[in-house]
């Protein structure tokens, strides 16, 4: 779970670390804390500080346990960023890297229900949701895989809307997005899909 800091909720996250999950969130900058450990960082990976702390402050009750804290410089920027996290295993390169792509990923999923319309579930089972979210993964990395096979210089939600629209169409890449980027859809067409029923 990646979350910012203005959603720092140390009784939430005391339930998802009781639920086998891990977190990593920016330290606010009036958190109290106590080191308790200085871990080895690597060299020159931008990685400024790795420690294990434990709460002092007002709010330690909601969290009663050990925290990683890491400290990173980002190389491009500059800008200097503080993270907790209850994972104790990954590189503290690899938090730092996590948090970073936390955008893609919110993207990502914005993209997913904007786009492939799973706001909602259509069963409450494990095995329903776990379904639901792999057909959409697999329908998304296919128009990732298509769009990288043609390149096709258009963005994802657009292409999606192209392949809606052409669906049932006998046609090639081509003739849904010209050479010269100009789309083609049904939607500005006069000929349309015509049944002869006898």
């Amino acid at each position: 779970m990646v979350v910012d800091r203005a959603y720092t909720d140390y009784s939430w996250f005391r339930t998802l670390r009781n639920s086998g999950l891990f977190f990593v969130i920016r330290q606010k900058s009036n958190a109290v804390y106590e080191v308790k450990e200085h871990r080895p960082v690597p060299r020159r990976s931008g990685v400024t500080a790795d420690q294990i702390v434990s709460l002092t402050g007002p709010k330690a009750a909601s969290y009663p346990y050990l925290l990683r804290r890491v400290c990173y410089t980002d190389p491009e920027t500059g800008k200097k960023y503080v993270y907790l996290t209850n994972n104790f295993r990954l590189s503290p390169q690899t938090i730092a890297d996590i948090y970073k792509k936390r955008w893609q990923i919110e993207i990502f999923f914005r993209w997913i229900k904007q786009n492939l319309k799973i706001k909602v579930f259509i069963g409450n089972s494990a095995n329903a949701v776990m379904t639901q979210i792999y057909v959409t993964l697999i329908a998304y990395l296919l128009l990732c895989y298509f769009k990288f096979l043609f390149g096709v210089n258009v963005v994802l939600q657009e292409l999606f809307r192209l392949l809606q629209l052409n669906l049932f169409r006998k046609c090639s890449i081509q003739e849904i997005v010209s050479p010269d980027g100009h789309y083609l859809n049904l939607t500005n067409n006069s000929r349309q899909l015509t049944f002869n029923i006898a």
